[in-house]
């Protein structure tokens, strides 16, 4: 699984309900929500 960083919980998390998208600029990126608190958490990737 994808680990990002919560800004709510200041801590890396496992990204749960994550999904890989491509932002408007061409990079990877994946979406998700903290399984703590529940704010959504983004982690880019790079080029896709």
């Amino acid at each position: 699984m994808a680990e990002g960083r919560c800004m709510k919980c200041k801590k890396q998390v496992e990204i749960k309900d994550a999904k890989e998208t491509v932002m408007k600029n061409g990079m990877k990126a994946i979406k998700g929500v903290c399984p703590t608190c529940g704010t959504k958490v983004f982690r880019i990737l790079g080029k896709a």
